[in-house]
């Protein structure tokens, strides 16, 4: 699965699982780091892991695994990283007090295609 492929297939799990605020990075101009960094935000710790866990078994179908993981115990910041793309998921305070999209605000987002089905 290619790259842009794969963000957009995280980023709509996020979206499925009831994610909010996603935002896809480049950050393939940056030195030392991964290509695309995807944010999203869950409302609360358990939500968190319920996102990740499912990025990950989703994911691990397709026989792609995360190098290392971090923060599922506690739930409130979660990093699942794939190498070329870092998954930050968030709950919202916690999104807003270390605000990553700051840190790379010279860094293109990248559309991500995520399929919005309207509920009835």
């Amino acid at each position: 699965m290619e790259d842009k492929e794969l963000l957009s297939t995280i980023a709509q799990i996020i979206y499925d699982k009831k994610g909010s605020n996603i935002l896809a990075l480049d950050l393939s101009q940056v030195e030392n780091g991964p290509d695309y960094l995807l944010i999203g935000e869950g409302n609360i710790d358990r939500h968190v892991v319920a996102i990740a866990s499912t990025i990950q078994s989703t994911l691990k179908d397709e026989g792609i695994k995360p190098i290392r993981t971090e923060g599922m115990q506690s739930g409130d910041w979660v990093v699942l990283d794939y190498g070329s793309i870092a998954v930050h998921l968030f709950m919202p305070e916690m999104r807003e007090r270390y605000r990553l999209e700051a840190l790379w605000n010279e860094c293109k987002p990248v559309e991500l295609g995520i399929e919005v089905v309207e509920s009835l």
